[in-house]
């Protein structure tokens, strides 16, 4: 029944339903694989039903053969009336597995969505690939309770009708086994031409799905720079590419599909011709050929439906084959729990890049941030600043190289347990659906106290007092009914929320005002004497100028990393003034119109 779902062309062979494992390595363990095995244990139970199923589908024929051959001539009422009552309860019966078949399937389905949706949403987000290997788990999921899944469990059933024709006669079975061969044939053929332009017919609809999520998220920039007649051009490439693919694979689907049709009714003429050859001869009674005639419909409906809904089947591999790769690293192994961390952070010739990225943008970090120490990271725009501090809070993993948070390697520690200590502000701030209080919490259980407290430290708390249901304000999608400035304050509470060790903000002031701007610097200040370790991207240093140290990232390399009073004098300038000779930290304070450049 999984025959088709869980491998591709090229793999049948290695996991059908004799319920061996695939020998891909990528599965094993994950969700998706306990998934498909539970399906397997029940598997039984489906073909248990629908054997009996096609059993009872002999009703009609067996029955309308007794009429003809036994009622019809011997005209006995009672032999009538109960064939007609064992005809009818055994058509009673097909109705009540039917029912049971579909809500078993139904239910099946449930649990495998409920079995691989959750994990597959977490890994999702921690590995920030696209939502589409939701919709690909929909699509199984619709796939498990639709009629071509039907077909795949009447389909193994088909011989048994094929030997009900040859019980008849074999000249009938002859003509029925023909009929099956040119069906298959046809749906061979029919997989073949198609196969390839379902699959990029699927590919560009897919990246037109998420150029369209993609834009819809900057509706603003689009819409007041007239971009939308371009991005429009761009987004028609890869519809018109997808329409054209499923055109062309329809045509060529659509013709097999009338060819098929054609056959099936010739085979019919067929059977029937030959069933009236043999009862003129009087070698079997017109029943039998009516009875042979219907038997063999019945034969080649799930073949036929088949070829029909090969598109269905084909998606669904596909599907499947994607989600295989979304869980090809998943480690369903959790790590120990550690102590609670203090805060030193240890950068071991660590290269790293983004998932999408050829290059690495962090090459050979090697540094040691002390517990409590307060450090500014500053650099030319592209150097690498942010690559860095995503490698510090592990939302990206080293290529090479290890960073270690108390001395054990940041996927050494489980997420739940270390997200908690961590608080991170990224450069492009993103707040989610729900009121403010659950965004500054991090949607955990709401600690009114510890809202309120993270809230002051960044000098938010009166500006949320200010909207219309305060901290109960309601966020819409992307926050839109926010400031960008008021959408940083919020995110600078979640980052300082609880009790974290290490607080990482990325230009945090790129959207304040002076207010803000001090705001920052006081958090600043008040972290260091709680003695957690911080971590601040920033241009300038009215911002930075309460850190220990100093670090310069240029072209993805640290090249400076010191005290800032020896770091900061050699790289900053004044915009429309001398640099000034000394490097206090009051003159340093006072720099708030000036730059920070390599």
């Amino acid at each position: 029944m999984f025959f088709f779902l869980h491998e591709g062309a090229t793999q049948f062979k290695n996991f059908g339903m004799n319920g061996h494992k695939s020998s891909s390595p990528g599965v094993t363990g994950s969700p998706l694989d306990t998934a498909v095995q539970h399906l397997k244990r029940h598997a039984a139970v489906l073909f248990f039903f629908s054997f009996f199923l096609n059993g009872l589908i002999l009703t009609g024929p067996l029955y309308m053969l007794q009429i003809y051959d036994r009622v019809l001539i011997s005209r006995n009422e009672p032999t009538l009336f109960y064939l007609t009552v064992v005809a009818v309860v055994a058509l009673l019966v097909l109705g009540c597995l039917d029912m049971l078949r579909s809500r078993i399937m139904v239910r099946l389905s449930n649990a495998f969505s409920q079995t691989v949706t959750p994990s597959l949403f977490r890994l999702l987000l921690r590995t920030g690939q696209s939502a589409n290997a939701l919709r690909d788990l929909d699509n199984l999921r619709t796939f498990l309770t639709g009629s071509a899944m039907l077909t795949l469990l009447d389909v193994p059933w088909s011989p048994l009708f094929l030997a009900f024709v040859y019980l008849l006669h074999p000249y009938l079975g002859h003509v029925a086994l023909l009929g099956l061969i040119v069906l298959f044939t046809v749906a061979v053929i029919n997989e073949y031409r198609t196969r390839n332009l379902l699959s990029h017919a699927a590919d560009h609809q897919r990246r037109a799905n998420d150029f369209t999520d993609i834009s819809t998220r900057n509706t603003e920039a689009i819409n007041a720079m007239g971009m939308l007649d371009g991005l429009q051009r761009r987004w028609s490439c890869n519809q018109k590419a997808a329409l054209a693919y499923q055109a062309l694979a329809s045509d060529r689907a659509g013709t097999l599909v009338a060819l098929t049709k054609c056959l099936r009714f010739s085979l019919q003429v067929a059977i029937l011709g030959v069933g009236a050859w043999l009862a003129i001869a009087e070698i079997i009674s017109p029943g039998a050929m009516i009875a042979a005639s219907i038997v063999m419909s019945r034969a080649l409906s799930p073949v036929e439906s088949s070829i029909s809904s090969w598109q269905n089947l084909l998606t669904a591999r596909r599907a499947y084959l994607r989600l295989s790769k979304v869980f090809e690293n998943y480690q369903n192994h959790q790590p120990m729990p550690l102590p609670e961390p203090k805060g030193k952070l240890v950068f071991n010739n660590v290269y790293g890049k983004g998932a999408d990225a050829k290059a690495a943008s962090v090459k050979g970090a090697q540094f040691c941030i002390e517990a409590g120490m307060a450090v500014g990271i500053t650099g030319p725009s592209g150097s690498g600043k942010s690559s860095l501090v995503k490698l510090m809070v592990g939302v990206w993993q080293p290529i090479t190289g290890q960073v270690r948070l108390d001395g054990a390697e940041l996927s050494h520690w489980a997420s739940e347990q270390i997200g908690q200590y961590i608080g991170y502000l990224p450069q492009d701030i993103e707040l989610f659906p729900g009121t403010v209080a659950e965004n500054i919490a991090r949607f955990n259980e709401v600690d009114s106290s510890q809202v309120v407290k993270a809230a002051r430290r960044v000098g938010a708390h009166n500006m949320i007092l200010g909207l219309p249901d305060a901290y109960d304000t309601v966020l819409g999608p992307d926050a839109t009914n926010l400031s960008g400035g008021q959408r940083q304050r919020i995110g600078l509470a979640r980052a300082v929320y609880g009790e974290p060790k290490l607080v990482v903000l990325d230009e945090p002031t790129s959207n304040l005002d002076a207010e803000g701007e001090a705001s920052v610097r006081t958090l600043i200040d008040s972290l260091k004497k709680q003695k957690v370790t911080c971590v601040v991207i920033a241009h300038k240093p009215a911002v930075i100028c309460g850190v220990d140290k100093l670090m310069v990232v240029q072209q993805g390399s640290v090249t400076h990393f010191g005290p800032i009073e020896e770091v900061l004098p050699s790289i900053t300038r004044r915009i429309g003034s001398e640099v000034a000779e000394t490097d206090s930290k009051p003159q340093i304070a006072k720099a708030t119109s000036a730059e920070i450049t390599a």
